[in-house]
């Protein structure tokens, strides 16, 4: 499966530049940057969430967590929780499950981009497939997707040695 269509129609009707990359198969947002050879903090990871009876779409660098206790204040929710496969297999029947593009008008979703994202002047996402990325710049991400920008994530605890 090829990158989304319908995220290729959104593009290609905006005239926005972007390059689809394609890597040997990766499924965590840290494996595709080091597929891809990108730090880290330039990889959009799109984590659906369900929150006071709807989906969402949270945008966070790959080398980051969504922390979810920062995720229920800064948008007001009284409860919050991951997204499961079976929602995300429905929600997006176009993309492998844990593939999708964080374009949430293609599916009818809103969309909060973490600040640290937001701040790059390029990122790379999942296209669809566990195979493909996209990179574009930051900023006509942000024209497209019209996300909120706001602190969502958090970097991951560093392990303790005993």
């Amino acid at each position: 499966m090829p990158i989304s269509e319908r995220l290729r129609s959104l593009l290609d009707s905006h005239r926005v530049a972007y390059q689809v990359t394609t890597h040997p198969q990766a499924f965590t947002a840290r494996e595709v940057a080091s597929a891809e050879h990108l730090p880290a903090r330039e990889l959009a990871k799109t984590v659906v969430i369900w929150g006071d009876g709807d989906y969402h779409m949270i945008v966070v660098p790959a080398n980051k967590l969504v922390d979810f206790q920062e995720l229920r204040l800064a948008l007001d929710f009284n409860q919050v929780r991951l997204a499961t496969e079976e929602e995300l297999g429905k929600l997006f029947p176009d993309c492998e499950t844990g593939a999708m593009p964080p374009f949430g008008s293609l599916y009818g979703l809103s969309v909060y981009l973490d600040r640290a994202l937001a701040g790059e002047p390029n990122l790379a996402f999942n296209g669809g497939t566990h195979l493909d990325v996209v990179h574009m710049r930051t900023e006509d991400f942000r024209t497209l997707a019209a996300p909120a920008v706001v602190s969502l994530a958090r970097e991951p605890a560093l392990p303790r040695g005993w």
